[in-house]
């Protein structure tokens, strides 16, 4: 198990590096963290907020005064550093675990570069929010989310079980898995899906200079599906990139899918159409509700609100009361089956069902959530 006085490294301060240092101060506030990240201004904000204790001169030098280290940087990057650490001829035990949302490629790279006695636990909490940068961090970020742990040959039991003890504090269901088959789920839960919502995006891109009204139309619903289409273009291009043969598997599939589908249109298949969609339907009702995922929950409530002026903050002014933060909102003027709505967007459920109960106090405006 993790000793009282140990000195933990995060390379990379952003918003999954933070919320690990804060989940691990509240869980064990004896350790010490330090903290390395290529921008000098978040590290000064980590150590101002409280994020970690102090800076790293640089990410090799933190490695030399700590026992574990987390590598909470973008998968491409994470390579690098893993063959910083392979050069460093920096030689003590060391437990090291990353955060990606791929896991091949990284495990078999740091299998072959790492010492014998660096241990390596591939990690990937599947929980974010719509936020970044080390000032969106928060302690409960990963509270009730899966956190996938794909072990190194070299890591062992203890290994495993130290981390898990360090990471308590996430309130995190851990999941042990292959790597191989932690790239298979996500592929299809998570990186296709991706795919699919810019695919979209694109599609209506084309259609816009002939129909100009496209736009406005997609604001509702369209907007709704495609959400995820707003992510890191960046994050994106690597993720594809190391999840490559998976990736390719789920095109294939996705074309056989769409083949499938347009045979029945083709053919006037009714009944095909109707199981096509009925299938869909019970499998997508039957998934948890509320329970986080691989892709980041949307913790949205719809307020039915009279068209009148200062309605907007008549229901600001009501949650700043109640001190409840919310990440969006915003009026929706075209929503199939959700008409003149106002949609407010939470950080989280517990703050999203406060706000119901307040709105519809206080307010006496209907609420609903739209799941």
């Amino acid at each position: 198990m993790t000793q009282p006085n140990e000195t933990i490294l995060l390379a990379g301060l952003g918003l999954i590096g933070g919320s690990i240092a804060l989940a691990i101060k509240k869980e064990h506030p004896g350790k010490r963290i330090i903290g390395f990240d290529v921008s000098e201004e978040q590290a000064r904000a980590a150590q101002k907020l409280g994020v970690i204790d102090a800076p790293a001169a640089s990410f090799l030098e933190g490695v030399k005064e700590a026992s574990t280290v987390f590598l909470a940087a973008p998968v491409e990057q994470t390579l690098h550093m893993l063959d910083e650490l392979a050069a460093s001829g920096i030689k003590k035990k060391l437990l090291i675990t990353d955060v990606g949302s791929t896991k091949q490629k990284v495990v078999s790279h740091a299998e072959k570069v790492l010492p014998d006695d660096y241990r390596f636990i591939g990690g990937h909490p599947m929980a974010g929010s719509h936020k970044s940068g080390v000032a969106a961090a928060k302690d409960f970020l990963f509270e009730n989310a899966f956190y996938i742990l794909t072990p190194s040959g070299s890591a062992g039991k203890e290994a495993v079980a130290s981390l898990k003890d360090l990471l308590k504090g996430t309130n995190a269901k851990f999941v042990e898995m292959s790597p191989a088959e932690h790239d298979a789920v996500t592929s299809v839960i998570s990186h296709f899906p991706h795919i699919v919502a810019a695919s979209l995006v694109h599609q209506t891109v084309k259609f816009e200079d002939q129909y100009p009204l496209v736009k406005r139309f997609a604001a509702g619903g369209f907007r709704d599906i495609t959400r995820i289409a707003s992510s890191s273009p960046a994050m994106w291009r690597d993720i594809l990139l190391h999840n490559k043969d998976k990736i390719l598997e789920r095109f294939d599939e996705w074309k056989q899918e769409l083949d499938r589908i347009q045979s029945f249109v083709e053919n006037e298949d009714a009944d095909g159409l109707f199981e096509f969609f009925r299938q869909a339907k019970e499998y997508r009702d039957g998934l948890p509700l509320r329970q986080k995922g691989a892709i980041p929950s949307f913790y949205d409530l719809y307020v039915d609100v009279p068209d009148h002026p200062g309605v907007i903050s008549e229901i600001t002014a009501i949650l700043a009361d109640e001190q409840i933060s919310i990440t969006n909102i915003r009026i929706i003027e075209t929503r199939e089956d959700i008409n003149g709505v106002l949609r407010i967007s939470f950080q989280s459920d517990e703050d999203r069902k406060r706000a119901e109960k307040c709105i519809q106090t206080r307010a006496k405006y209907e609420t609903f959530y739209a799941d």
